[in-house]
């Protein structure tokens, strides 16, 4: 499990296989993203390099990790993010 003390940002991803949609929250409960995102690896790399730039720590949650989970997470471990997976199940029952 991750400690998410200094998270600066949870930035939720519903993957897609076209794009994905990013929903930002701060610990307060602020939103700072609701949009679409694209999927390739320079378009989440620029939305993930200008939340860590503007909060600090980013800590990325998909719903599915596998298929085409797979570059968001990559994208976002690469750019110095933390990541985790939430699993729809659990997902729906919040």
């Amino acid at each position: 499990m991750f400690d998410t003390e200094g998270v600066g940002v949870f930035l939720g991803l519903d993957v897609g296989k076209s794009a994905h949609h990013g929903h930002g929250l701060t610990p307060a409960g602020k939103k700072v993203l609701d949009k679409q995102l694209p999927n390739s690896e320079p378009g989440l790399r620029a939305a993930f390099d200008k939340l860590t730039a503007k909060f600090g720590t980013v800590l990325v949650i998909v719903d599915r990790p596998a298929s085409i989970g797979a570059l968001p997470l990559a994208a976002a471990r690469d750019a110095g993010c933390k990541v985790a997976h939430l699993p729809g199940p659990a997902m729906r029952r919040l």
